[in-house]
């Protein structure tokens, strides 16, 4: 999955957050919604201008944060 293809950061968007591209939301916030117990349907049908594929990406950009925080500690 290409990463570029499904979240940016704009600096004049959301003060620079990671955002699913073509929208304002951002990846915090979806991360937010699971932390809150919102499934997939419900976010999707909240927010019909996601995709599957969106969900997707964002637990990758996640994952992609959290693995250079990691080597980051590490080193």
């Amino acid at each position: 999955m290409n990463l570029e293809e499904r979240v940016t950061i704009n600096p004049d968007i959301r003060s620079g957050k990671p955002c699913i591209k073509g929208t304002r939301i951002t990846v915090y916030d979806i991360l937010e919604y699971f932390a809150g117990g919102m499934s997939e349907e419900e976010i999707l049908s909240d927010f019909p201008i996601l995709s599957h594929e969106d969900i997707q990406s964002v637990f990758a950009f996640a994952a992609a944060r959290e693995r250079k925080l990691s080597v980051s500690l590490a080193a």
